[in-house]
């Protein structure tokens, strides 16, 4: 639904319609049935700041509006809004798909979002709708181009290590640190055979940094070393002249001791020039693997997003967007710092004044 030729009180209708979706989202509702009862029981609340003038909508309609609400055009707003609540993006940048299972409609694919998570601030930046995980270099180029990324590194699995998609990033004034596989099979086989014969005969006066970590917890040893290599002339001019500004290559090794079985797994990095050291390397992997327990996994457990069956028009794909609308309003919430994020969507469902601040609303009149 476009604002072009929509009457004005129509569009109040539809601001006021989002206010109370995102309302009902944040304290705990994952469906349109659900949100279309929370509106209806805090109908007294919603007044002191809504006008409501016909009530508040039935779970059909909020199903309807939103499902013809253009998802681009509420993605736009939603990277408008989060730029004005969580300021300009910093740090790592990670960008990662996830398919939302329930909206597979018949034999319809379901929708895959690819998300920019600020991984300092553990906020969604924004996010980019696509049919099929097999679309998502497109989605990935599209979330790029409407972010500003100027002094951020951006991470992007393997699906992203591509020419142009590397000079997108340093083209919005970003560094790259991007995983090389086998989709890149020249430059993977390249880097792999260099960090082969420099651990089997060394690497002369190649510089290179590493830096250790080890982690035990429930019997579990695990530790990872970066290395990361700053000088780039033992590979082809051809090659490295076609990744924009290309600086470093790197690698991580990640040793598992779990009751007595020993697993060794290697990944293999590319850079930019702002990727300088290996604990630079170090930040911006981690960060990355971040986006799996605090995104991906918050949606699932805390959201209940992979048991949501929403799925006409462009409802799944705007539902997506209130759920990390939510997330991001209480991953900012000081007030109660201490309490589960779960637990923050409740307090929000009981403590009136507490959710209004949430939302940043201010009373009628």
């Amino acid at each position: 639904m476009r604002h072009g030729g929509v009457a004005p009180w129509r569009r109040g209708m539809v601001r006021e319609m989002i206010v109370m979706a995102l309302g009902a989202v944040l304290c705990g509702c994952n469906t349109w049935v659900e949100v279309a009862n929370w509106a209806e029981d805090h109908q007294p609340w919603l007044g002191e700041y809504l006008d409501l003038k016909h009530g508040t909508p039935s779970h059909d309609t909020f199903g309807r509006v939103f499902s013809l609400l253009d998802g681009a055009v509420f993605e736009r707003c939603f990277r408008q809004w989060i730029s004005g609540v969580v300021g300009a993006a910093s740090g790592v940048v990670a960008i990662d798909g996830k398919t939302l299972c329930g909206s597979r409609d018949g034999h319809n694919t379901a929708l895959h979002m690819v998300s920019a998570f600020a991984t300092d601030s553990g906020g969604c930046l924004g996010q980019e709708g696509t049919q099929g995980k097999g679309h998502e270099i497109e989605g990935i180029k599209a979330l790029l181009g409407a972010l500003t990324l100027k002094g951020c590194i951006v991470t992007i699995d393997a699906i992203g290590c591509q020419k142009d998609i590397a000079a997108q990033i340093v083209a919005a004034g970003g560094d790259y640190v991007l995983v090389v596989k086998d989709n890149q099979g020249g430059l993977s086989e390249a880097v792999q055979d260099f960090f082969d014969e420099g651990q089997r005969s060394g690497f002369g006066d190649t510089p290179l940094d590493c830096v250790e970590t080890v982690e035990k917890n429930h019997g579990r040893l695990e530790t990872r070393r970066y290395t990361w290599i700053p000088r780039l002339d033992w590979m082809e001019r051809s090659m490295r002249s076609q990744w924009k500004k290309l600086a470093g290559v790197g690698m991580v090794e990640r040793r598992r001791e779990i009751g007595g079985q020993l697993s060794v797994e290697r990944s293999f990095y590319i850079g930019s020039q702002g990727i300088d050291s290996a604990q630079t390397l170090a930040k911006a992997a981690r960060g990355h693997w971040g986006v799996e327990n605090q995104l991906h996994w918050v949606l699932d457990v805390v959201f209940r997003e992979d048991d949501c069956r929403v799925r006409r028009g462009h409802a799944a794909r705007n539902f997506s967007a209130l759920r990390k609308f939510a997330l991001s309003l209480l991953r900012q919430d000081t007030q109660y710092p201490k309490r589960s994020l779960h637990s923050r969507r409740q307090t929000a469902d009981r403590n009136a004044s507490y959710r209004a601040s949430l939302l940043g609303l201010q009373p009628r009149g």
